[in-house]
Formats: structure tokens, sequence, C-alpha cells
């Protein structure tokens, strides 16, 4: 994933009120932007890069509301690899690896498994100000 050490041509932010339809619209927007980038809706990574991108915007509608009012999804893709991150404003970090289902399907166990099997990174970066985050997923096309 050379594009990582350099910046990626293409780039869409999108903030969105944090309630349950921002699910849905953050995977049509990523849908759309990566169909726009030319990145084939066929390949391997496009499904689970967008199951991926719902369950984390699902966390921060369920977790960080309040006092998180808005989440902002950044898309962005290269020639061999895309990411995206979702930001909230609530101040709780979350650890990424030794996530755990504990006896539900989906969260952070199910991002961390699809990341990791397509051979991806993902990871958390606070906000300056210590009261928000963002969980930045990179993973190879």
């Amino acid at each position: 994933m050379s594009t990582l050490l350099q910046p990626m041509p293409h780039r869409h932010v999108l903030t969105l009120p944090a309630a349950p339809p921002a699910v849905r619209l953050a995977r049509e927007t990523a849908e759309q932007a990566l169909a726009e980038w030319g990145v084939n809706p066929g390949h391997p990574a496009v499904a689970p890069a967008l199951l991926i991108l719902s369950e984390l915007v699902t966390n921060s509608v369920r977790h960080a509301s309040p006092p998180s009012e808005q989440v902002t999804v950044t898309y962005a893709a290269g020639d061999d690899c895309l990411a995206f991150a979702v930001h909230d404003r609530h101040p709780h970090q979350p650890r990424l690896h030794g996530a755990r289902t504990t006896g539900r399907t989906g969260g952070l166990a199910t991002v961390m498994e699809l990341t990791g099997t397509l051979g991806g990174t993902a990871v958390v970066r606070g906000d300056g100000d210590g009261r928000g985050k963002s969980i930045w997923v990179t993973l190879p096309l």
C-alpha cells in the first residue's frame, strides 16, 4: 500500500446527525464515491469495507450520542487502497485490538476481524482537546 506514504488523490467528507439514518446515508455515500472514483464494486474489499463502515457509524450513533450530536465520515482512495474514518465527539477511545463481541455479533470485533482478514489497518486517533476521536481504517485494493 504505497499510497499510505503519500496523500490519496480522492477524498470526500460527510457530516450527519448522530441518528440511525446516518448508517444508511454513510454507506450510500461510500458506494457513490467509490463508483465515481472508479473502484470496482465487485472488488473483494468493497463489500467488507462497506460493512466495516456501517459498524463504525452504528457504534458512533449508539454509543457517542450524546454528547456527540454529529458523526463525520471521511472517505479516501488511491490507486491501491481505500481508507475511511468515522469521527464523533465522545471522549471514550475504544481498544481496537482484543475487541470482543461479548455474545453479540457486529461491533468492533467484526471491524477488526474483517480489517485483519483483508490485510488492512485500523487505528484510533484522539482529538487534540481529548473530547472526541476518529477511527481510521485503511484497506488494500
